[in-house]
């Protein structure tokens, strides 16, 4: 199920606000009942539901496993229960993928796993959804897990530690075909997990191994292959997870937690032009790509203290390691970037890119009711993170991206006060972020001085390193009025805080003299979130409503240049939204339905020359995601349960001083998937269809960028079959 948890009054330590989400479906009546008992870790304290500022969507295992098996991925499940997250390219590469317009983080029992320093996208593939228990959807710019998560965050929290004495596991079979039964199209999964306790010690080891054929559209024709982005078709992928606990004292525990996940492209495809003009997308044929195929892996080690009781109040620390590794497919273009002449004549020269990250890091967090005046609870914090990241082309060892070191300090602290019998409740309290970025001089690629739109200037500039230093003090508060049980409003402001794709930035830089202690393109991205919002919760009715406003000075926008590759431009951005939600226990028992929708408008300043700080043009489809409708229906009656779910993407059309290409507008398009279950007692037999109606589409991300480019443009998934057994002892 999902569970929405409406979190109002004010920010914790290092939040700065989000509300309602944009109807992400709640498929429990018990939700309201035991909303005070949830505890959200992304939300970093141990307060009950109605005592935050936030709006929170629980996505449990039952759920989690539900979409995965539609549609194979926990940012495919994200985005099809939240009309506020974009619809997904299906590919590995999730650039353009936005929460609320903005980028979310990703995070791993709140580990991040985007990389601030050069940003590779593939972050939503980090660890098998296997080993995921749930997910936890924050809405809106805010800083509770540091930098990053101007759109929201998107925590995965693993499996917990098992609670009975002995053995105990899941073993998990799947396959997948499309409806033509296309030989090169199945795949298939086999994952397990086994768990064993003894006393205050734990342990619980686990692998999985997932294969993904070829995908098909709704015409039943290969969909084509984005060889430098990377691809979730045509891949395998192994992930394993280790989590060892002990109980220190009678509260006090120690958990270690390990994972390591690699998916790797198998390369037996190449792409085949489409045609934007006469609607034929972009397809794909048997053929070895060159190179090393598009890949990406993540090793992550975590160690942590908590006592919920120590002093009377709430320790939670963690240290961390993460470090990734993802390889681009490489390919041979005559005026582009990778090309030099000193090494091969213009147009020969194959090259692909790695980006390299590294990160280490801490958490410390500590809260507990003032003694003498409990209705006050009061937190303190502190968190480090020292990122080192480079992007390298590995087919010549060349530097891309230099290698650029991060750290971050900020320490919070935040007050949540409970007046008239907790029917009103105000907080607020501050992050003070401090940020270094160091990278030594440099020298950019030689055809980073190109003259658009078919012509070269060779040879690169050098570039005068620097270590620059940034900090801000983040504020944050919120009022919440809940006159009656049930029903609640609220109001509240909170700020957000990252740094731009330095790496994007720092590559591309055309003009010599520049200095980076003195590039003002590096600067930090300061959000605000500004949002109203009603909910009621009374019997068979789960209903919201909320307006947010959300801002930047100097935001950031992915800009195609002359040569196909994005690059970051820095301007001022802003978004509003109305996201509304509706859930309803109908007279039919185990029935319920639900809809959801979701509307954006984004703008920037496009006087990128001269900027005046007027939003003037829309934020095109790279940038932004439509305006959607969700509407689904859940049946649950002893060991059967099934879900339809139908999900409307709405047509957009951009405008402005820009003039933006008309050729980017979206039509829109309409999806249905199905799930059913039957638990037969020896485990659980499962049948999904994604695109139950075979609809032929191109995808949003596709329709809306890069308008004269017949490589990319891809159609999503025809009609998808997915069976499963699921097994737990």
């Amino acid at each position: 199920m999902v569970r929405r948890v409406a979190l109002r009054s004010s920010l914790l330590a290092c939040v700065a606000l989000s509300g309602q989400s944009a109807f992400a479906e709640t498929t429990d009546d018990a939700a309201d009942a035991t909303a005070g008992t949830i505890v959200v870790t992304a939300a970093r304290t141990a307060l009950p539901a109605n005592a935050l500022p936030l709006t929170i969507d629980v996505i449990d295992q039952e759920t989690l496993a539900q979409q995965v098996s539609i549609s194979g991925s926990v940012v495919d499940a994200v985005s099809n229960l939240t009309p506020s997250f974009s619809p997904t390219r299906q590919k590995l590469s999730g650039a353009g993928e936005t929460l609320r317009g903005r980028s979310p983080l990703y995070a791993i029992n709140g580990i991040p796993q985007s990389t601030p320093m050069r940003d590779g996208s593939r972050d939503g593939f980090t660890i098998d959804p296997f080993f995921v228990d749930r997910v936890e959807l924050i809405y809106g710019s805010n800083a509770l897990q540091g930098i990053g998560g101007t759109g929201g965050i998107v925590n995965q929290v693993t499996v917990g530690a098992p609670t009975v004495e002995g053995v105990s596991g899941r073993a998990l079979i799947q396959g997948t075909a499309d409806d033509g039964f296309h030989g090169d199209g199945f795949g298939g999964k086999l994952a397990g997990l086994v768990q064993y306790k003894a006393g205050r010690f734990d342990a619980t080891i686990g692998a999985a191994y997932e294969t993904r054929g070829a995908y098909y559209d709704g015409d039943g024709h290969r969909i084509g292959i984005n060889s430098t982005q990377g691809e979730t078709l045509d891949s395998e992928a192994l992930s394993l997870f280790g989590r060892f606990g002990y109980a220190v004292g009678d509260t006090a525990r120690l958990d270690l937690i390990a994972s390591h996940f690699e998916l790797k492209g198998d390369g037996d495809y190449l792409a085949i032009a489409g045609n934007r003009v006469t609607g034929i997308p972009t397809s794909a044929v048997r053929g070895d790509q060159p190179g090393v195929p598009a890949r990406s892996r993540t090793d992550s080690v975590a160690l942590s203290l908590t006592d919920p009781d120590l002093g009377g109040g709430n320790l939670v620390t963690q240290i961390f390691y993460n470090r990734t590794r993802d390889t681009f497919g490489g390919e041979v273009v005559p005026i582009a970037t990778f090309q030099d002449p000193t090494i091969a004549p213009v147009g020969t020269l194959f090259d692909q890119s790695q980006n390299r990250s590294r990160k280490i890091g801490g958490k410390f967090s500590y809260e507990r009711a003032v003694p003498g005046f409990e209705a006050l609870t009061a937190t303190i914090g502190f968190d480090a993170l020292f990122d080192k990241t480079e992007q390298r082309l590995i087919a010549t060892d060349r530097v891309w991206v230099p290698p650029s070191d991060f750290r971050s300090l900020a320490p919070f602290g935040q007050l949540n006060l409970a007046l008239f019998d907790e029917k009103l409740r105000l907080a607020g309290g501050a992050r003070w972020e401090n940020v270094q970025i160091k990278i030594d001089d440099y020298h950019t690629l030689a055809s980073t001085t190109y003259r658009p739109p078919n012509q070269a200037t060779f040879g690169g500039v050098a570039v005068s390193g620097g270590s620059p230093k940034f900090d801000d003090v983040l504020f944050n508060g919120g009022v919440i009025l809940e006159p009656w049980a049930g029903i609640r409003a609220y109001a509240s402001y909170a700020e957000g805080f990252t740094v731009p794709d330095i790496g994007r930035i720092t590559r591309a830089v055309s003009r010599p003299g520049v200095d980076i202690d003195d590039f003002l393109d590096i600067s930090p991205i300061i959000s605000n979130n500004r949002e109203i919002g009603l909910e009621v919760k009374r019997g068979p009715l789960d209903a919201s409503a909320s307006y947010f406003w959300s801002a930047s000075d100097k935001g950031q926008l992915l800009i195609a240049n002359p040569g196909g590759i994005f690059d970051v431009q820095r301007q001022r951005v802003e978004i509003e939204g109305l996201e509304l939600n509706l859930g309803v226990q109908t007279p039919l028992p185990g029935l319920r339905v639900s809809a959801g929708y979701a509307h954006f408008k984004g703008r920037y300043d496009s006087d990128s020359a001269n900027p005046d700080g007027i939003v003037d043009t829309d934020l095109d489809g790279t940038n932004i995601s439509p305006d959607r409708l969700n509407l689904a229906a859940n049946f649950a009656s002893g060991p059967l349960s099934a879900r339809v779910q139908t999900q409307f993407f709405l047509s957009r059309t951009f405008h402005g001083k820009a003039n933006p290409d008309p050729r980017n507008n979206f039509g829109g398009y309409t999806l249905t998937d199905a799930n059913i279950r039957y638990d037969m007692g020896i485990g659980a037999l499962s049948f999904s269809v994604q695109n139950l109606f075979d609809k032929q589409y191109i995808d949003y991300n596709s329709d809306t960028r890069l308008p004269t480019d017949n490589f990319s443009y891809f159609a999503g998934r025809g009609r998808t079959f997915t069976l499963g057994w699921d097994y737990r002892f």
